[in-house]
């Protein structure tokens, strides 16, 4: 990994370069940068146009050294630098499998359009019901095929006709000749795709084959009677961040209180954890609450996608049953990512059987918005101060082993990445995101891209704040609630309004108290069927937050 040297000469040129570079640019132009010296070019820089009263009240300055009494409590540099003086794992995010999409969610009748990092990529079914995976662009003119449709299980890019099928052969190109041939650079760049235990998964390696000892496979998740609730959501802050949240277990008491009956703010409290294994592909330990009594869980992190939390116990019958929470996390780009989560066990419960899935959904959809304010925040802090974590967290022992571990993965492994923050280390994106905006407009609005098809209005706009956008439009359940909802709330007030002209007409005393009482029966089952449409689509705001 490329550092910058520590001697007086090296600290005399950053001096020199500060006045014309600014720090983003010279973490980008010398490639992975050492914290310490990204961090003094950054505090002389700050020192020439500061004032020494300034400059004391400044938020960056360098923590002072931790107290002793602090040795109990934070987790110490000397901690992070024994971990960092490990040889770099070797690790490349290409040769690596990522869950695109749940198997059920897949459009049947339409291209979905994805994206890992910043390869763009178009999932669909051909006529066989293979699945099937190009680069998300056409070869002609680069207009993206996921804006295409389906002609005969062929992907046609709308842009001039052009179709394509198999590993991303052109069958049909409308404007040749008679008698001309297709040439054989008019193909697209396909990737393999598996799909194993309900997802699909992408190979994105360019020059390897796949490894199918890399595609993961959950135990729990084989095992009969196991159920489960999965769902996707699209999220607008970092896949890293998105995957240390998930690692989080210390905020879900104060985050989600009462979100469930088990988050209860009373209940926070120091937690005990154990790493058991650290390999170039992850982490796992064991952890648990300080109380007594408390149920221990096993955490595993295998690069660069899958979370998993676990508990097993017997039951009272003896059995041996499983508790699962499972994170599948997508990068889909600069301060962007995918989730597919999935809650799974093997107990039979009622609950799950009674409600409906867009009722779950909903409350999923809750949790995470809980966190999304303060979480795309520290995404907007960290890419701000363009220095690794370890000069901006304080991590504590009994809270963040699982946030200071990944991190720590992040240093051996983040040369393997695009970009990346680790604890002592980073590696800035070489360009800036590249920011596509929601169309405009009444015509750009009705042409919208999948999975909205069609939408019009802000509800269905490509806005990653909005529920129905991050969630509802991949999701078939909820949107069939939604169809479902709406139809049956237009048709139950068209009802009450029947049944009040009736009460107006109707002689007799009887009939008039009769219709009223069934207008108002109507009335309050169409307001039901609002709630319901609102529970599904709107986002969760703290009361403490709202006007």
């Amino acid at each position: 990994m490329a550092a910058l040297p520590g001697s007086s000469s090296a600290i005399s040129l950053h001096r020199e370069k500060i006045s014309v570079a600014s720090p983003r640019r010279r973490c980008r132009e010398r490639g992975h940068l050492r914290a310490s010296a990204v961090v003094s070019c950054y505090y002389l820089r700050r020192r020439r146009r500061e004032s020494p009263a300034t400059a004391a009240k400044s938020g960056l300055r360098r923590r002072p050294v931790a107290a002793a009494e602090d040795g109990m409590v934070l987790i110490q540099a000397e901690e992070e630098a024994s971990q960092h003086e490990k040889a770099a794992a070797e690790y490349d995010w290409r040769e690596e499998w990522y869950p695109l999409y749940l198997t059920a969610e897949v459009p049947i009748d339409s291209p979905l359009g994805l994206t890992v990092f910043h390869k763009q990529l178009v999932l669909y079914r051909d006529g066989g019901g293979v699945f099937r995976c190009y680069e998300d662009r056409c070869p002609h003119r680069l207009a993206k095929l996921s804006e295409g449709q389906l002609i005969e299980g062929r992907l046609e890019c709308l842009y001039h006709g052009w179709q394509f099928e198999g590993d991303g052969q052109c069958v049909k190109i409308p404007q040749l000749p008679a008698g001309a041939k297709i040439p054989h650079s008019a193909c697209t760049r396909s990737y393999e795709v598996r799909d194993s235990q309900g997802v699909i998964w992408v190979w994105m390696s360019e020059t390897n084959p796949p490894d199918a000892g890399k595609l993961p496979w959950f135990e729990h998740y084989a095992r009969p009677g196991f159920q489960d609730v999965s769902a996707i959501h699209e999220l607008p802050y970092d896949h890293s961040i998105l995957l240390e949240n998930f690692m989080d277990p210390a905020h879900v008491p104060i985050s989600h209180d009462r979100s469930d009956f088990y988050s209860k703010r009373e209940d926070a409290q120091p937690l005990i954890f154990e790493v058991t294994e650290r390999s170039a592909r992850g982490f796992a330990g064991n952890w648990r609450k300080s109380k007594p009594t408390a149920a221990t869980n096993y955490l595993r992190f295998d690069a660069p996608c899958v979370l998993q939390n676990n508990h097993q116990y017997a039951g009272k019958d003896g059995r041996e049953h499983h508790v699962s929470a499972l994170f599948l996390c997508r990068p889909t780009g600069q301060g962007k990512s995918m989730v597919i989560m999935r809650f799974g066990t093997t107990l039979s419960s009622p609950v799950m059987k009674l409600l409906p899935r867009w009722f779950f959904h909903q409350n999923m959809s809750k949790v995470l918005e809980q966190d999304m304010g303060f979480l795309s925040s520290q995404n907007e802090v960290l890419v701000r101060e363009a220095v690794p974590t370890g000069k901006l967290y304080l991590n504590l022992s009994s809270c963040d082993t699982w946030v200071a571990e990944y991190r720590r993965w992040m240093d051996r492994a983040g040369h393997g990445m695009p970009y990346y923050f680790g604890s002592r280390t980073i590696s800035l994106p070489a360009e800036p995101a590249v920011v596509e905006q929601s169309p405009a407009g009444v015509a750009a609005g009705i042409s919208a891209s999948p999975p909205a098809k069609g939408g019009v209005g802000s509800l269905h706009a490509a806005n990653p704040i909005n529920r129905y956008f991050r969630h509802v439009v991949h999701c078939r359940a909820c949107r069939g609630a939604l169809e479902s909802f709406r139809a049956w709330g237009k048709a139950l007030y068209v009802l009450a309004l029947l049944s009040l002209s009736m009460a107006v007409m109707a002689e007799r005393r009887q009939w008039k108290v009769a219709l009223v009482a069934s207008a108002s029966l109507f009335s309050t089952a169409g307001y039901l069927c609002s709630a319901a449409l609102s529970l599904i689509t709107t986002n969760f705001v703290r009361e403490h937050r709202r006007l």
